[in-house]
C-alpha cells in the first residue's frame, strides 16, 4: 500500500514495512508481521487485538484532539489581540509578529512530521497549537479588513470536509496513483512558490497578495489541491484500517486532515478577501 503523500509515504505503515503486510493480489495479508496464527501458542508471535488497530473512532477522536487544540489556540490569539481599531503601532507589529512565528513554527513542524516514519503525537499537536495560534492573528487581520470573511471561510471549509466525505463515500471514489503523485506534485510546488513569494515581498514584490489577478488563480487552484488532499486523507485512512495498521497510526491521519482544512481555509480566506475588496 505505497503512498505518494509525503505525510503517510514516510511512514513505515503505509510504506508496508509494518503491520498487515500487502499480499502480491492487493489484499491486505491476514496474517502479516504477526505471523501465522498457528505459531501464537508457541510465543513465536503475538497476536494484534482489535483494539490495538486504527479505527474510525479513533481516527475521529484524534482528529478531534488536533481540530480542538487548534480551535481553542485560535480563539484564545483572536481574543488577545483586541480590537484592531483601537491597536496601536506597536500593538499591530505584536500580532504581525505572532503571526509570523507561529506560522514559521507550524511549517517546520509540518515538515518534521511529514518525513518523520511515525508521527509523533507531541509533535501533532504542538502543531496544531502553533497552527492554532496563526490561524488566529491570521484571521484577525483579514475581518479587521473585510468583516464577514472569517466567518465565510470557516462555513465553507466546513462544507468542503462534509461535501468531500460525502462524494467520496456514496460515490466510492477511487485514486489512481498518477492523480495522487500530480496533487503531491503541484502541492510541493505551491509550498516552493510560496516560499518564494514570501522573500520576495521583503523586496516590495508581492505578487502573489490575495487582491490581485494572480494571488486570486493562485488561492483557487490551493482550494482545488486542498480538496484533492482531503480527498487522498480519506483514501489512506480507509486503507489503512482495511489493511489493520496500529492505532497510533491514528494520529498521522489526523496530522494530514488538519494540513488539508487548514489548506482549505486560508486559501477561502483570501477568496472571499479578494471579492469583498473596494
Amino acid at each position: 500500500m505505497r503512498s505518494n503523500n509525503p505525510v503517510f509515504n514516510r511512514s513505515e505503515a503505509f510504506s508496508g514495512q509494518t503491520g498487515h503486510a500487502q499480499s502480491p493480489y492487493g489484499q491486505a495479508d491476514p496474517y502479516g508481521q504477526y505471523g501465522d496464527p498457528a505459531g501464537w501458542a508457541t510465543g513465536t508471535s503475538v497476536p494484534q487485538t482489535p483494539t490495538d488497530r486504527m479505527t474510525i473512532d479513533s481516527v475521529v477522536q484524534k482528529t478531534g484532539i488536533t481540530l480542538g487544540i487548534t480551535i481553542l489556540l485560535a480563539i484564545a490569539t483572536w481574543i488577545w489581540a483586541g480590537d484592531p481599531a483601537s491597536w496601536t503601532v506597536a500593538q499591530a507589529n505584536n500580532v504581525t509578529l505572532v503571526a509570523m512565528g507561529a506560522g514559521g513554527l507550524a511549517f517546520l513542524l509540518s515538515m518534521v512530521n511529514s518525513f518523520k516514519r511515525v508521527v509523533s503525537p507531541p509533535l501533532v499537536m504542538a502543531f496544531a497549537a502553533a497552527e492554532g495560534v496563526a490561524l488566529g492573528a491570521i484571521s484577525k487581520y483579514f475581518d479587521a479588513m473585510f468583516p464577514g470573511v472569517v466567518s465565510g471561510a470557516v462555513l465553507g471549509t466546513m462544507a468542503a470536509f462534509a461535501g468531500v466525505l460525502a462524494a467520496y463515500k456514496f460515490f466510492d471514489i477511487k485514486l489512481s496513483d498518477k492523480f495522487k503523485r500530480g496533487v503531491t506534485a503541484a502541492m510541493f510546488g505551491m509550498v516552493a512558490l510560496s516560499l518564494v513569494a514570501l522573500v520576495l515581498s521583503f523586496f516590495g514584490a508581492n505578487f502573489l497578495s490575495f487582491d490581485s489577478g494572480f494571488g486570486l488563480i493562485f488561492s483557487i487552484v490551493g482550494l482545488a489541491l486542498g480538496v484533492f488532499m482531503l480527498m487522498m486523507d480519506f483514501d489512506f485512512v480507509e486503507q489503512g484500517i482495511a489493511a489493520g495498521l496500529e492505532e497510533r497510526y491514528s494520529w498521522t491521519a489526523a496530522f494530514a486532515m488538519l494540513v488539508s482544512l487548514v489548506w482549505i481555509y486560508t486559501n477561502l480566506l483570501r477568496i472571499l478577501a479578494f471579492f469583498q475588496q473596494d
